[in-house]
């Protein structure tokens, strides 16, 4: 038991050696490496020398690297024109679908626009119509008062002078009172032509 722990303490020991070195590495000379380049990258690049077309040039005179190169070269510019007309074409669709849709919005709004002053005007008139109707009521009210204050003497020879369809409305508005004085007052022919019209309208 005593041996097996001995093994693994050595085992263990062992590890830690390994890793310890393996972090030296990473420490001492891995990190040092990477940052060197990134360090002659970055002045190379302020110096205005670009690296990676330097690269480029030294593989090209290289017999096998540079048929590589070009033959990749040719494919990916074929590709990329390829690609550069394709979304030309589909820029220039989704343009002219913005068109279309904004002519259709437009045209939408313009007809809203014109549905929304003809409601206005519709409705002004409405109102106009309405007021003029107040305005009638009040003034029919005032000509029945007007009729209903008369003596019955002085509004019968008025009455006789409308025509049939005024004196109906006027007969017909006022207090069963006064109504009763003014049929007594009018000419029995025109009383007779009243009756028989006021009977007609009641039963309709």
């Amino acid at each position: 038991m005593a041996k097996t722990k001995e093994d693994k303490e050595v085992l263990d020991e062992k590890e830690q050696k390994k890793f310890n070195k393996f972090q030296w590495f990473v420490y001492t000379g891995l990190i040092p490496f990477l940052f060197t380049i990134l360090v002659v990258l970055i002045v190379l690049s302020f110096a205005g020398i670009n690296v990676f077309e330097k690269a480029k040039e030294v593989g090209e005179k290289i017999p096998f690297v540079s048929n590589f190169i070009k033959e990749d070269e040719t494919k990916t510019t074929e590709e990329w024109e390829k690609s550069l007309i394709e979304l030309e074409g589909e820029i220039k669709d989704k343009e002219a679908q913005i068109e279309q849709l904004q002519t259709e919005l437009d045209g939408k709004d313009k007809e809203v626009e014109r549905g929304k002053l003809e409601i206005e005007q519709l409705q002004a008139q409405i109102d106009e119509l309405m007021a003029i109707q107040e305005e009638n009521k009040r003034a029919f009210k005032d000509i029945i008062k007007t009729y209903e204050t008369m003596s019955a003497k002085k509004a019968a020879p008025i009455i006789s002078q409308m025509n049939d369809q005024e004196a109906l409305k006027i007969l017909s508005n006022i207090k069963a009172d006064n109504l009763a004085a003014i049929m007594e007052s009018l000419q029995p022919d025109k009383a007779a032509k009243y009756t028989e019209l006021l009977t007609n309208e009641a039963e309709n």
